[in-house]
């Protein structure tokens, strides 16, 4: 039914649940869990608040390099001391949470398709969706363990990113790089949509009253002047840097950080199987053909 305040749908009997999962497990554990043999040398990092971290440095620990990829749910464990201590949690809450967005995803079709609308809004869901299992699973797959994958913390975050540059070159990777376009970009065009609009609104109040009570939910009328828009950014940058199209423009919008962002998870994902990022090392050389080192040495 779309009757309800909130849609649940059959993607939603599946996403509901799982997505309580993940979060409760998180929260839990990112509170109380005891700390995890990582590396699987018999040397527990702490991850929890109980345990003397931080909003900063607190994370889920990923699970044991000891486990590697296998599936290690809780009843694989001996214990539920020996689950613990070799990260179930982490796998725990990361395969609840990729099914629940996944699911997500579906929900979004699901209630668009019952209203009759285009099925664009779960395309665009597929990006980030992409790049949490770019990190959370498919770099542990192709690493071979779950150890490899990214902390479900701030400063784990921090570390992954730092540890994943070292190791792949991520930085120059050219699909990483079309990810960085298509954030900042992203971020960009926003924007300037945001203010271009803003600045062309139809006046429709007094200076005494805010701009924002010039417009009744679902009007008929447009409530800015899109060919002033399109006259001052035109004469801004140049005529054909306006869209004068406004379907042409809100999917420009909507297209360019998701590819950017598809692009990047693509990079993440070959990188997991060490097709790394470009570099210049040992690319000067004399006639002789002795290396001479520069910084990329």
């Amino acid at each position: 039914s779309t009757e309800n305040r909130l849609y649940i749908g059959w993607f939603g009997v599946l996403m509901i649940p799982t997505l309580l999962t993940a979060t409760s497990v998180f929260i839990i554990a990112f509170v109380a869990a005891p700390p995890v043999d990582i590396d699987g040398i018999r040397e527990p990092v702490a991850g929890s608040l109980l345990y003397g971290n931080n909003i900063i440095s607190g994370a889920i620990i990923p699970s044991s390099a000891a486990i590697g990829i296998h599936f290690y749910p809780i009843w694989e464990a001996a214990s539920l001391d020996e689950w613990l201590y070799n990260g179930g949690p982490y796998q725990l809450i990361v395969l609840h949470f990729l099914l629940g967005v996944c699911c997500y995803i579906g929900r979004e079709w699901e209630l668009s398709y019952r209203l009759g609308m285009r099925p664009w809004i779960s395309v665009a869901f597929t990006a980030p969706v992409a790049a949490a299992a770019a990190v959370f699973l498919v770099y542990p797959i192709g690493q071979g363990s779950f150890s490899d994958g990214m902390p479900l913390g701030i400063s784990g975050t921090f570390n992954f990113m730092l540890v994943f540059q070292a190791e792949h070159n991520i930085l120059m990777h050219p699909f990483h790089q079309l990810g960085v376009a298509g954030v900042f970009g992203g971020s960009l065009f926003s924007a300037m949509h945001g203010s271009l609009v803003t600045s062309s609104l139809i006046r429709e109040t007094t200076e005494n009253e805010s701009a924002n009570n010039g417009y009744k939910f679902g009007q008929e009328e447009e409530t800015y002047n899109i060919v002033a828009a399109h006259g001052y950014f035109g004469r801004l940058i140049f005529q054909y840097a306006s869209f004068n199209n406004s379907r042409a423009l809100h999917f420009f919008l909507g297209m360019w950080p998701v590819v950017g962002i598809w692009f990047t998870a693509m990079s993440v994902s070959t990188m997991a199987f060490n097709l790394n990022g470009f570099n210049f090392n040992q690319s000067v050389v004399d006639s002789q053909g002795r290396v001479i080192n520069t910084w990329a040495d």
